[in-house]
């Protein structure tokens, strides 16, 4: 949106080659440009509304930084704005700017109000591979999953939002022992039982039989500790079921096609089940990759870079990499019976997918817990001379809990997706009948699951991927404080206000239109008190939100700035008169800019997965 600051960069800079020509020709070749000034806040509103620290100029210029600040303080007073809008004064080392409000007004409404928001740009002509869900055939999405897809979903958004070509794919792991588990558990109990014949959703009919292999497991483990004297991991190693189940995975990976058959039909139950979850949730993806497609990719680049001495032959014929130079450590690459393992096949499977759909980035959402493996595998990338492979993120997030404590699949007490947002949903609904609206929001389930949706996506993204987080779905739900019901009910009290003020909204949506006000024409240069002058200087900062969010990978600061966003609203609905302003010119702009405020507020929406609601 408009850019304040970079007008009065060139204004000070320019100022400062000045005074940098006159101190001498040595202090005349370090010639300031506007891009090395740096803008701050004010720690206090009273002091302007932008500071430009001055400590750097100090040795060249032979002044001491506040000598530097009333000097140009003075030479920008008398000067011509050249677009920088306001006045300046110093402020001890500091060069303070004082927006003209009145000026900022009506420019930051212009933009909000007739051109795309919330699009910096600054990304455009890159190519950007997100990866992020990467489930198991074997259960249906759980809580952790819900974590990793928002983040995921909302960071492709803000990444395309920059001007980023974006391509999201997911990996679903559909082979190997754990798959083989559900498997053998369903072959030997499953009776013919269908996911139609038990009334299951499919990918949770998978899961159950997982959690009944597990139970089976347990089991025999417990009882082969007890009458053997095994040590656990012994014990469990030695389990028949166990046994059963690496029978059927040999059987798997030599083609057998009874064994084929049953995962064929499996997996595509679990699939299903998890695109209709994808669905619900608004998560989607460009391609899909599978695990049984891709397990095998990757074995010729190790082979090759061991020709190029790259990697080496351990005596067991294994093929390592050394990467204690890196502090990584050693690494196997393919065991001594020549058989690929983990982070095989994401060598292959990275330079697949680059020759594939050819990226200047790809971005990887997976559990902090893997931040080890991504180092290994961006390091060992970067060594077979892959250039791209410097520009390979890993957007490490943290483990997502209830206050119950940790959720454990094996035991089946995770909280699987579908459940917990039908739980949440049903909450939702109570909630509208206990407050008796019905009538008033139209559809009660609908209404019900886009609140449900909004408070789980919020909360979700409502701290910093890095950090672990406690799920509370009570208070995801709540109408206050920092919640997405809270946001979601700021954009339908704007559009009340809208509503009944018989101004639409529909400009809101659409760039390049005018304001649809019929009446009064607005005053821009009327919004001058603190109340409008702090939510438009909100408004102001959404494109560079946008840009920040984009740039630190981190979705949370589009939530930071959705809440900020509400509060300097809600502060403004409080204070400043709407449609009862003291004259009609001021309550148009008044209006105008409640509409700019729920342009902005939809489309941050959009960002973070929000639904929007125009009634609640």
């Amino acid at each position: 949106m408009v850019d304040f600051t970079e007008p009065w960069k060139r204004r000070i800079a320019g100022e400062l080659n000045v005074l940098l020509a006159e101190a001498g020709a040595a202090a005349a070749t370090a010639a300031v440009d506007s891009v090395s000034l740096t803008a701050e806040l004010p720690p206090r509103p009273e002091m302007g509304d932008l500071g430009f620290p001055l400590f750097a100029y100090a040795k060249l210029l032979r002044k001491g930084p506040p000598q530097i600040a009333a000097l140009l303080a003075q030479r920008l007073a008398a000067g011509t704005d050249g677009g920088a809008i306001g006045t300046v004064s110093a402020e001890g080392p500091y060069l303070n700017v004082r927006l003209d409000r009145a000026k900022a007004a009506g420019a930051i409404l212009e933009e909000t109000l007739t051109k795309p928001v919330g699009r910096p740009g600054k990304l455009s002509m890159s190519r950007i591979m997100v990866e992020f869900s990467s489930p198991n055939t074997n259960k249906p999405l759980h809580l952790g999953h819900l974590r990793n897809d928002i983040l995921g979903e909302s960071l492709s958004r803000i990444l395309a939002a920059s001007g980023a070509e974006v391509r999201k794919v997911c990996i679903i792991n559909d082979r190997g022992i754990h798959i083989c588990k559900s498997m053998l558990a369903y072959k030997e109990q499953g009776g013919g039982k269908t996911p139609e014949s038990e009334g299951i959703k499919s990918d949770h009919f998978v899961g159950d039989w997982y959690v009944i292999f597990s139970r089976q497991l347990k089991e025999e483990t417990e009882t082969l500790m007890r009458e053997r004297g095994l040590k656990k991991e012994d014990a469990e190693a030695a389990a028949p079921v166990l046994a059963r189940a690496q029978e059927l995975l040999r059987k798997w990976e030599a083609g057998d096609g009874e064994t084929r058959a049953l995962w064929k039909t499996m997996n595509g139950w679990t699939i299903a089940g998890m695109k209709a979850t994808y669905e619900r949730t608004g998560i989607s993806f460009d391609q899909y990759y599978f695990e049984s497609e891709t397990y095998l990719k990757g074995k010729e680049e190790i082979l090759a870079g061991l020709d190029k001495g790259i990697f080496y032959k351990a005596a067991d014929g294994a093929v390592m990499v050394d990467l204690e130079a890196e502090k990584l450590d050693k690494k196997i690459l393919l065991r001594g019976d020549g058989t690929s393992i983990y982070i095989t096949q994401d060598i292959g499977l990275a330079i697949y997918r680059n020759r594939d759909w050819p990226f200047d980035r790809l971005v990887y959402v997976v559990g902090s817990e893997q931040q080890y493996h991504f180092k290994v595998l961006f390091t060992i990338l970067g060594k077979l001379g892959f250039d791209w492979a410097k520009n390979l993120y890993h957007l490490s997030y943290g483990m997502v809990n209830l206050p119950e404590g940790k959720m454990k699949s094996r035991e089946g007490t995770v909280v699987d997706a579908d459940d917990l947002l039908d739980s949440l949903r049903d909450m939702a609904l109570e909630e509208i009948r206990e407050k008796e609206r019905e009538e008033a929001v139209g559809n009660p389930a609908e209404t019900a699951e886009k609140i449900a949706l909004g408070a789980l996506h919020y909360f979700l993204l409502s701290v910093s991927p890095s950090k672990d987080m406690l799920f509370n779905p009570t208070e995801s739900l709540s109408f206050n404080g920092n919640t997405g019901p809270y946001l979601q009910y700021m954009g339908a009290r704007i559009s009340s206000m809208l509503r009944k003020a018989g101004n639409s909204d529909k400009a809101a949506d659409d760039a390049g239109t005018a304001g649809t006000n019929s009446g009064p024409k607005p005053d821009y240069s009327l919004l001058v008190s603190d109340p409008e002058w702090e939510l438009l200087k909100v408004l102001a900062d959404y494109d560079n939100a946008v840009l920040m969010a984009a740039e630190n990978m981190d979705p949370s600061l589009m939530g930071t700035y959705l809440y900020s966003l509400s509060k300097a609203f809600s502060r403004f609905y409080h204070d400043c008169p709407i449609l009862q302003a003291e004259n009609p010119e001021l309550a148009a702009a008044r209006l105008d800019l409640s509409r700019a405020v729920l342009r902005v507020l939809k489309d941050a929406f959009n960002l973070v997965c929000i639904p929007f609601l125009e009634t609640m």
